[in-house]
């Protein structure tokens, strides 16, 4: 048994609802209620009564759902305390960063507090998005760093969650020049002869992003999707080798832009994205370490100093 599987059961006996537990617990419906069914397995009798709407427990859920919330209160106290131990001996600040982030624009980032908060002791840890926003849900990092854009806003209560903008990002297509400096492909491309495509994979945030621009677009845009990833990196090796064009973030191609050996595929297809950190408001079952806490001062106070410059807060 696993202790998401709680955190789940919990979450569906308050909201009553499978498809909005699953929206909070940051995943698929399907995954939501295979966990529930494991839980039930598990128990060895049914938890949930499905034959009524909106959803309610059975007599055998009910008794669950009480000890369910005292396991997980404990669970929350031990942890915080195990965490105060570590503040002591170690004061390591743990980020949860999406591949991309973690390569492009966490390295400059952490670079730009130096001075303010030596040392900063950090430890990253990178996984896709979903991933990222689930670790922190699940209390197991203190910081996420994210994109965000409107139209794929996470769903991270701000009653629980605070949350400060970093950065603002530009994603764009780029592709390899020719000899003479001209983009090898143009958009937007012709319906004989679309132009090859690099492109992330359909669940990937940036790919979400990138499909929602191409639609938005008053001009037909004519591609052929020839490679596909989840990784910016990726996506951009493949660029400079000259397999086709990728939309991708500046950050991630501000040294190849500078050297030439990436240019522009076309203007009026870019995207402003913000990128986001996030953390777990604090109290008596979430205690920040030393370190978090002092970076989040340092983040809030650049806010405040800053209010119309590249770190703004975000209400």
């Amino acid at each position: 048994m696993e202790t998401k599987w709680l955190e789940d059961f919990v979450s569906l006996a308050e909201t009553r609802s499978f498809s909005r537990s699953a929206q909070l617990r940051h995943v698929t419906q399907p995954a939501f209620s295979r966990r529930i069914q494991a839980l039930e397995a598990w128990a060895g009798t049914d938890l949930v009564d499905r034959s009524s709407y909106p959803t309610r427990l059975t007599p055998a859920g009910d008794t669950l759902y009480v000890q369910s919330i005292e396991m997980l209160q404990s669970l929350q106290s031990t942890r915080a305390m195990l965490r105060g131990h570590r503040a002591i001996g170690q004061d390591v600040v743990e980020f949860s960063v999406p591949h991309t982030l973690a390569f492009t624009f966490f390295p400059a980032w952490v670079s730009s507090l130096r001075g303010k908060l030596d040392p900063l002791k950090c430890r990253l840890t990178a996984l896709n998005g979903h991933d990222a926003v689930l670790r922190l849900v699940e209390g197991r990092c203190d910081l996420l760093i994210t994109y965000h854009h409107e139209s794929q806003a996470l769903p991270l209560e701000p009653e629980r969650y605070e949350m400060l903008t970093l950065a603002q990002e530009v994603l764009a297509p780029y592709v390899k020049p020719t000899a003479d400096g001209t983009p090898l492909f143009a958009l937007p491309g012709l319906s004989s002869q679309p132009l090859p495509y690099l492109a992330y994979a359909p669940d990937a945030f940036l790919g979400r992003m990138v499909d929602g621009l191409l639609k938005a677009s008053g001009t037909a845009i004519h591609l052929e999707r020839v490679y596909e990833t989840d990784l910016a990196e990726g996506l951009k090796a493949m660029a400079l080798e000259g397999h086709g064009l990728a939309f991708l973030p500046h950050s991630a191609v501000r040294k190849e832009v500078q050297a030439k050996t990436l240019v522009s595929a076309g203007t009026g297809l870019d995207l402003s994205l913000d990128v986001r950190i996030y953390r777990e408001r604090p109290s008596a079952k979430v205690v920040p370490t030393h370190q978090a806490r002092a970076l989040w001062n340092e983040l809030q106070l650049q806010v405040t100093s800053k209010p119309a410059g590249r770190l703004i807060a975000c209400k």
